[in-house]
């Protein structure tokens, strides 16, 4: 009995029996005014998937007392549910009766909706190992319109790499994010109705949250809430192969999830015995903290000779005076595919972020500029940059990245067909300035030119005139790069 604003039950407490079901609470609610339920009353309906509303108009002042029984003044009232329509969450009847209200059969309503509900989600369900994801944009007065664009394009590639269906894009615009809910309580609650509506199972947003923000977004809207840091990780998790990938992932999730910790209520609390003790006593959060802590520092301790043991295959190489290149990229530059084209290598390879993230080194030979005589190099492929690369991946794949920082020279792949390469090559850029070693000088090579036109492939010429240009797919200019790629490790070798 009240509004459904004022007897809202917090999402994540209502009984969830997934998209197909309704939460089994119908609400009564009184007005003065004979009108319609307005859309806060039926916002709150959809997002709390009530069985059903019923607004009650009363007249007379209200009820009163007469005669030691209640009356009141019951003039019309509105009967509201929510409709398996992908266009339309609800339906308000036309002023009704007390008497015509009081008839309706609601198990009969509620069973015939549910019916309805299940028939739309399982035509919907293409594939139920799929998350169903609603990505929620924020445009800030540090972004423009195209930076956002192309962040939210991102997103959504990230998204579909890691095995999400996208379901919708919801955007705001504010000056600053909300330090609560990074977006406005009227936006959480829209994303709160289309997550409902689209059955979605899962909200991620295009930038990096709090912890706090994290929490609130999950209590407000009652589905879980990710960010962009947690999908790639989620996608390196996939992509790793060997023994060092997965160690590195690892300690990246757990240095990411200690501070997310908290906030998880008596569920994270645990009772002592005894007088004094009662009442929670060592929480839950306390142990596994520690329980982390310990795996942190091992995990550590393990990259660390990690580090060491690549460190003297580095070592072995120089002695034999052998030079290294670093192949290094944005990611889904085609790195790979030039590596294999290049050395006739046969690693994974494919039109995704992320495709391979274990290093892989080749040998390669390359005509000496000086003597023409064929001289041995080698190729080593690193994990694909990404823009605003979490810090905490930066610290798990020091060990990865120092094969950029130790490297004689490296080679810059540009992806020219994405629309956002300029930013991608800033980006790349961006990171290497913040290697704890500057590294060798560096050869820009733009890949897939049999994919762009004439004006974009006129733009990179002159604003890199020394860059060269291929297409590791189709073996387009790779004999020129061979030469390029002697070129530059000559130089490398004498500064």
């Amino acid at each position: 009995m009240g509004t459904p604003q004022q007897t809202q039950i917090p999402p994540l407490e209502l009984p969830r029996y997934g998209a197909e079901r309704l939460s089994g609470i119908r609400c009564i609610a009184t007005q003065l005014k004979l009108e319609p339920p307005n859309e806060a009353a039926l916002t709150a309906m959809a997002v709390q998937r009530l069985d059903a509303l019923l607004v009650l108009t009363l007249t007379g002042g209200g009820f009163e007392r007469r005669g030691g029984g209640a009356t009141g003044y019951v003039k019309e009232t509105y009967l509201a549910h929510l409709v398996p329509h992908p266009e339309v969450n609800w339906t308000v009847s036309p002023p009704l009766s007390l008497e015509v209200a009081s008839s309706q059969d609601f198990l009969d309503l509620v069973g015939g909706l549910e019916a309805e509900f299940e028939r739309e989600f399982i035509a919907q369900a293409v594939d139920s190992d799929r998350d169903r994801v609603l990505i929620v944009g924020l445009m800030t007065d540090q972004l423009d319109s195209q930076q956002f664009q192309d962040g939210l394009a991102e997103i959504a590639r990230l998204v579909d790499t890691a095995g999400g269906e996208v379901l919708e894009v919801v955007q705001q615009k504010r000056s600053r994010p909300h330090p609560q809910t990074v977006v406005g309580e009227g936006k959480v609650q829209e994303i709160a109705l289309a997550a409902q509506t689209l059955g979605a199972n899962l909200i991620v947003f295009d930038r990096d949250l709090s912890p706090a923000q994290i929490r609130n977004l999950e209590v407000k809207i009652g589905i879980r809430v990710v960010d962009r840091t947690e999908v790639i990780l989620d996608i390196f998790a996939q992509r790793a192969q060997s023994r060092a990938g997965k160690l590195q992932v690892e300690l990246a999730q757990l240095e990411y999830t200690l501070p997310r910790l908290t906030g998880r209520g008596q569920a994270m609390s645990r009772l002592g015995g005894g007088i004094g003790t009662r009442g929670p006593g060592e929480t839950k959060l306390e142990t596994e903290r520690r329980t982390i802590g310990r795996r942190i520092a091992r995990l550590q301790a393990e990259v660390n000779q990690l580090q060491a043991h690549r460190s003297r295959m580095r070592q072995q190489r120089q002695h034999r005076e052998v030079p290294s290149i670093a192949i290094v990229g944005y990611t889904n530059a085609g790195k790979s595919t030039l590596l294999n084209a290049l050395t006739n290598a046969e690693i994974y390879a494919a039109d995704q972020l992320f495709a391979t993230l274990d290093p892989t080194t080749r040998r390669f030979t390359i005509p000496d500029p000086l003597t023409s005589e064929l001289r041995e190099i080698v190729l080593t492929d690193t994990v694909g940059f990404i823009r605003e690369l979490p810090p905490s991946l930066m610290d798990a794949f020091r060990a990865t990245l120092e094969e950029v920082t130790e490297a004689d020279a490296l080679l810059h792949v540009v992806d020219l067909s994405h629309p956002a390469w300029q930013s991608q090559i800033r980006s790349v850029m961006g990171i290497l300035t913040q290697m704890p070693i500057t590294p060798g000088p560096a050869l820009i090579a733009f890949n897939k030119i049999d994919r762009v036109d004439g004006n974009t492939l006129t733009l990179a010429q002159e604003e890199f005139p020394q860059a060269i240009f291929i297409s590791a797919s189709d073996r387009l200019g790779l004999e020129t790069l061979r030469q390029r790629l002697a070129q530059l490790v000559r130089y490398a070798i004498s500064i």
